[in-house]
């Protein structure tokens, strides 16, 4: 079991090259990192492409917007984003409130 409510939260800065702060609580073993992430208003991960792995990313509130090789799906509570190995993506916070969610990088 993985306890997020207990692992402590780290700000990472213009993550990727994106705008602002990603609040996350992250964890890693040798088979997968897994985060609970958050994005406040008009913050995003910066574009970066998965070349060893994909990544999973799951909505559980707020609105936002992926771009994955170049073509836009809008994120909602509920709904997932998938990067398969090799693609390039980003994540913006398009709505007026945070943007949380899980994001799982199987180590492949």
């Amino acid at each position: 079991m993985i306890d997020f409510d207990n692992i402590s939260e780290t700000v990472i800065h213009n993550f990727y090259g994106g705008e602002g702060d990603t609040v996350a609580k992250m964890y890693a073993d040798e088979s997968n990192r897994i985060m609970k992430g958050k994005l406040a208003p008009n913050c995003s991960i910066g574009v970066h492409c998965h070349e060893t792995s994909s990544e999973i990313i799951f909505i559980l509130s707020g609105t936002g917007k992926a771009i994955l090789d170049g073509e836009e799906e809008i994120l909602t509570k509920g709904t997932c984003h998938y990067c398969k190995k090799g693609q390039i993506h980003t994540l913006i916070n398009i709505g007026t409130d945070d943007l949380v969610f899980y994001a799982a990088v199987p180590q492949q």
